[in-house]
């Protein structure tokens, strides 16, 4: 019986032990998925959650058990993963030793406040984060009682988890203040290490647009020394400071340590992953997808979507006694609420950066990108079904409105010309 490991049970790993189970003979493979979690977070949903905003309530808005999205031919043990010998081909847990042919790692990321002085001491004071599902609760709790005063949200240090996530937290705080009708009490600043609202010039200057619009403050190249929640105040190592009210902190963002560990990581937790192949620069029979892949695309779940494509076919190509394809072009596609029953829609890859047009489709679309439209709200909102009953399951690959390689279907190309 050959084995094919899969760590992780997240995005990217339910996708592919679904998948990959249909393509494998599981009378000749063992299939087994090893995560210490039991339930399986819808992570966009922890953006709605501090405001309460479209049914986004209590921790069951977010949350299904683990088992229910994963198929029955498939083992799962809730373990710890405390080694990966990538040398015998076999990973050490809490459950105990399993052996491999194939491995793939899904192990994502995690946040990690520890990384900066005062910010875990911070936190649940009056520094909170939307990272995590608790965070998201007692930030929820906070902003209920916040009347007056300053929201400061803060990214300590790229890469993150789903870099739109934070300049989303700041539209939807200037429409939750606004429904309660004290926004002109409440200041709202953004501050990044970024030179701009987003990593994309583009998508930076129409976001930074929406900002000012709505009299939320940038500060950028913010490079983070550490937090002192007694004086409310982020400070940066060139001097300069923000005070706060309430701290809505992005930590840092770290890799599984026990990829580094291992022997397959960057330093930071990230394993060393070709970004065309997805397989691991070093060793053979590992795959890599998700947020702790170290290729430069967004940690995001779409990405981990259009990533277990590329790794089922080479993955199948490779068993096969084929070479892999080197194809992936680190598509990423995003919807960015900007509160009042509005979105936006942004559509790039490693070479490409947001482009304005329509999606899917030229010219019908339905949503159009980089751009503000009601659509995209819906399409937003609209999504948490599809993740749960399609995306999961593995039936959105192959699907020809969303390819796993970025289509310019529908994208204006002359807005790529020089100023």
């Amino acid at each position: 019986m050959k084995k094919l490991l899969i760590l992780g049970a997240g995005t990217g790993g339910t996708i592919l032990a679904n998948t990959l189970s249909r393509k494998l003979d599981l009378k000749q493979w063992d299939v087994t998925v090893i995560d210490k979690v039991v339930e399986h977070l819808y992570q966009p949903g922890f953006i709605f959650l501090p405001f309460r905003l479209y049914g986004y309530e209590n921790r069951s808005d977010v949350t299904h058990p683990v088992k229910r999205h994963l198929p029955g031919g498939v083992n799962m043990v809730n373990a710890d993963i405390r080694l990966i010998d990538h040398a015998g081909k076999k990973v050490e847990t809490s459950a105990g030793v399993y052996s491999y042919d194939w491995l793939i790692l899904a192990l994502g990321c995690h946040v990690a406040p520890e990384e900066v002085e005062g910010l875990e001491e911070s936190m649940g004071k009056n520094a909170f984060t939307f990272y995590t599902l608790e965070g998201s609760l007692a930030l929820q709790k906070a902003l209920e009682k916040m009347e007056k005063g300053k929201l400061t949200l803060n990214i300590a240090e790229m890469p993150i988890k789903c870099p739109v996530a934070p300049i989303e937290f700041i539209f939807l705080a200037d429409y939750y203040f606004s429904k309660r009708g004290i926004r002109d009490k409440i200041e709202i600043e953004f501050v990044t290490p970024l030179a701009g609202a987003f990593t994309k010039p583009q998508a930076s200057r129409a976001l930074g647009e929406i900002a000012r619009r709505k009299n939320i403050k940038i500060t950028p190249n913010f490079d983070i020394q550490g937090v002192d929640h007694e004086k409310k105040v982020v400070n940066a190592f060139n001097g300069d400071s923000v005070e706060y009210d309430i701290l809505a902190s992005v930590p840092p963002n770290l890799g599984p340590q026990v990829i580094d560990e291992s022997g397959l990581g960057d330093g930071a937790g990230y394993a060393l992953t070709d970004e065309k192949t997805l397989k691991h620069k070093n060793v053979d029979n590992i795959y890599v997808l998700g947020d702790n892949t170290n290729v430069p695309t967004s940690k995001a779940g779409s990405v981990a979507h259009f990533e277990a494509e590329i790794v089922e076919e080479n993955i199948l190509r490779e068993i096969d006694g084929k070479e892999p394809i080197a194809e992936f072009d680190g598509h990423s596609n995003c919807f960015i609420e900007s509160g009042f029953h509005k979105a936006l829609l942004i559509d790039f890859n490693y070479d490409t950066e947001p482009l304005p047009g329509t999606f899917p489709l030229p010219k019908v679309g339905p949503f159009s990108l980089l751009k503000e439209s009601r659509l995209n709200h819906w399409g937003k909102m609209g999504f948490k079904q599809i993740y749960w009953n399609l995306l999961l399951s593995g039936h959105l690959p192959g699907d020809p409105l969303l390819p796993s390689n970025m289509s310019f279907t529908g994208k204006d190309i002359s807005s790529l010309a020089p100023e």
